[in-house]
């Protein structure tokens, strides 16, 4: 061998860890574009294929049932073929969902292919986070993954803004009949559509990354997997991680669940199951899909209401980016204690203003962009950061499945149940009760979840026995 190749080797690159993170971060804006471009489609969808209610309903929710059996499927799919080849799967789903809904010709292949959108976003929604885990060095390994939240928070306002600019060029003539069909009389088929330009760049990229480097030692390959480690982070880093990893005794991929079930394992699971879940009940997605209708109570107009919603959206990336820059130097923990209470305060203040009537003016809008914030920088990149890190070499793909369905579970309750909140028990109550169930998030970080800023994955699985073993 000579000395450019050994020199190749054993040289790390950090232009190459941020691209391939990118790219698995892809997925995490496939995901919010497409939960959030639904917003703008379904008064037309209504419109043109005269939907009631319980059709209108299945349109919208046809999508999570798909996230759920989606979801449910990627662990046992990604631990068993790999990350790389479940990743392709998504990005195959999603632009397969966005092409058929642009040229669907009845309202069953519509619901049809955004069943398959939400199989896509279920599996990316567990797949993405998990590769960019596993393939980040521990001292990045926050930022890395809060990369997937900002991409998701970027894919809701684009879905946002595009949505707009469709609409507002919807008047406009084109070249031939099927042009003007999805761009002009029925535009919703741009809207839907719009997400095959980013579903094709990810899929076309996702081939141009390697496998994740600890999927690979769970094979037993530890020859690729070493080559992978040594370009991510040096020679001595990846001799470190390989001598980690065997030491933690994990040697076949196809864990049964049931070790996560392990004393030894059971607060693991209890952060894995309560934290995501608890994440979606504080109502975030309350927020950012019903903002307009909540704004409108509290007195804005209908245009400045959506104005608020484009803020709101703005506003979730812009301080997502303090996650990035601050979660592997202050820690998760402080993160979570500082968004927690922030969020849980501003949602009590939140319906004290209703309550007592202070509606107008611009302080509604202040304290739910604090609210927003709150979450930005805590609740939603750490929340992945966590769940990433905290299960077992060998049933982190089946363990991250289960914490991410509950996060789906909670985003279904909250989104089923937020409209008969506000109309049965008033804007007020609702807030209130969105800031209790976001409490025990703050009793949860203090009592159950260790700091893991800079631990490698392997050292996190040895402190979860190790605590065990001291009891």
């Amino acid at each position: 061998m000579d000395t450019a190749t050994i020199n190749t080797l054993t040289k790390k690159s950090n232009t190459y860890l941020y691209m391939v993170c990118l790219v698995a971060a892809l997925g995490g804006f496939l995901f919010g574009f497409d939960t959030a471009v639904i917003s703008g489609t379904v008064s037309l969808v209504k419109h043109d294929f005269n939907l009631d209610a319980n059709y209108e309903g299945w349109f919208v929710s046809c999508a999570l049932l798909g996230c759920i059996i989606g979801v449910s499927s990627s662990g046992k799919l990604s631990d068993k073929y790999g990350r790389k080849i479940v990743l392709i799967l998504s990005a195959v789903l999603f632009l397969a969902s966005a092409l058929g809904c642009m040229l669907s010709g009845s309202f069953i292949a519509l619901v049809i292919f955004r069943l398959i959108g939400g199989l896509g976003i279920g599996v990316a929604s567990m797949v993405s986070p998990l590769y960019i885990s596993e393939f980040s060095p521990s001292r990045f390994r926050g930022m890395m993954v809060s990369l997937y939240q900002l991409a998701l928070t970027i894919g809701i306002v684009l879905a946002y803004f595009s949505n707009a600019y469709l609409v507002n060029h919807a008047g406009s003539s084109f070249g031939s009949e099927g042009m003007n069909k999805i761009f002009s009389t029925e535009v919703w088929r741009a809207m839907l559509g719009l997400g095959a330009l980013p579903a094709a760049i990810f899929l076309i990229s996702l081939f141009m990354v390697p496998e994740s480097p600890r999927w690979l030692l769970l094979q037993g390959e530890e020859q690729k997997a070493k080559e992978i480690l040594i370009k991510i982070d040096g020679a001595n880093a990846a001799k470190n991680e390989i001598a980690a990893f065997k030491a933690s005794g994990d040697e076949v991929s196809q864990g049964s669940l049931k070790e996560l079930f392990k004393p030894v394992y059971r607060k693991a699971m209890w952060i894995g199951l309560l934290l995501p879940f608890l994440s979606q009940v504080c109502g975030i997605n309350a927020v950012i899909y019903y903002g307009p209708r909540i704004l409108e109570q509290a007195g804005f107009t209908l245009n400045n209401a959506l104005g608020g919603q484009v803020t709101i959206g703005l506003v979730n990336v812009v301080f997502t980016f303090v996650a990035i820059f601050t979660i592997d130097r202050w820690g998760r923990r402080p993160l979570l204690f500082a968004g927690i209470a922030g969020a849980v305060i501003s949602l009590i203040v939140i319906g004290l203003l209703f309550a007592i009537g202070l509606t107008s003016g611009p302080w509604i809008l202040i304290f739910i962009l604090a609210f927003i914030a709150c979450f930005a920088f805590s609740f939603g990149p750490v929340c992945w950061v966590v769940i990433g890190e905290i299960f077992p070499n060998a049933i982190r793909g089946k363990a991250m499945a289960l914490a991410t369905l509950s996060l789906w579970v909670g985003n279904f309750l909250v989104g089923q149940l937020t409209p008969l909140m506000l109309e049965g028990l008033g804007s007020s109550w609702t807030f209130w009760l969105f800031a209790l169930c976001c409490s025990p998030a703050l009793w949860i970080t203090w009592k159950l979840i260790p700091e893991t800023k800079g631990r490698s994955l392997e050292n996190i699985e040895s402190y979860w026995k190790e605590t065990y073993n001291q009891q």
